[in-house]
């Protein structure tokens, strides 16, 4: 994972596609594509090892009586499959499509050793939260209460396993998500001189995936401010990667930003 996330320099890796949007577009589609097949398959694993345990156990015998048995997954082991599903998918795409040179990494190490760039980290960690706590803030206001979709999960494995959680949230999912949507996805447009086009698309497909339309009770209007929210926040972390050139601001701000949250959670949880 060091090698993967040291990766840009004094100037954005070159592009290896003439047709850099075809190539973010099919990024995305192999990311996808590798998500729910390793989701299929974490599930499938948890489904035999659950069936198993039940059956040593005695709770049932025949194949009708186990399914029933089965229920869903914890939060923890949902946690789990989130992370082999969507880091295995952003490993998947860095490693056959994005992979830093030895000269990105290098320059990616001059960056982190600069004052300058922590001091970004710290900026934009802190006004990624600032400005999605106000745009809650301002739903509420007129009457629109947006609930992220993974709020319920968090909050149960939070209470299951905070040690965990605090090493999922501000250290795992923070880098492997920086590795998609910046790295590779936001990467590829940057390469090939269309930055801004790359903060745009790259924070849509962060904001998508992080609220999947109809699949949430949200309404349209908290649907929206939810995707403001996420797009901000994409965004912020493509500029400070691209402002910094390193990889390690973009996974340093957002870690800052879920660590502000998980510590506001876990005091609310404390009251």
């Amino acid at each position: 994972m060091s090698q993967a996330v040291e990766s840009h320099g004094a100037s954005p890796p070159r592009s290896r596609t003439g047709r850099p949007l075809a190539g973010f577009f099919l990024d995305l589609a192999i990311a996808i594509g590798a998500l729910l097949v390793l989701s299929f398959a974490c599930g499938a694993v948890w489904a035999a090892f659950k069936g198993v345990q039940i059956v040593v156990q005695g709770g049932a015998t025949d194949p009708a009586s186990v399914m029933r048995a089965l229920g869903e997954p914890g939060a923890i082991a949902m946690i789990w499959m989130t992370l082999v599903s969507t880091g295995g998918a952003a490993l998947l795409v860095y490693g056959w499509r994005r992979r830093a040179t030895r000269e990105e990494r290098a320059v990616s190490r001059q960056a982190i050793r600069r004052i300058g760039t922590w001091g970004w980290v710290v900026a934009t960690g802190a006004t990624t939260f600032l400005v999605s706590s106000g745009l809650g803030f301002l739903g509420q206001h007129f009457g629109i209460k947006p609930q992220p979709t993974n709020l319920a999960l968090i909050e149960a494995a939070f209470a299951a396993s905070p040690v965990f959680m605090l090493l999922f949230g501000v250290f795992i999912a923070p880098a492997y998500e920086e590795l998609l949507f910046r790295r590779v996805l936001f990467g590829r447009l940057w390469a090939s001189g269309r930055p801004w086009l790359g903060v745009l698309l790259s924070s849509a497909a962060f904001a998508l995936m992080h609220e999947i339309p109809g699949t949430t009770g949200n309404s349209w209007q908290a649907t929206g401010v939810l995707w403001l929210t996420y797009g901000f926040m994409g965004a912020a972390f493509a500029f400070v990667y691209w402002r910094t050139r390193t990889l390690w601001a973009a996974i340093g701000a957002h870690a800052l930003n879920n660590a502000i949250a998980l510590a506001l959670l876990n005091l609310s949880a404390g009251n």
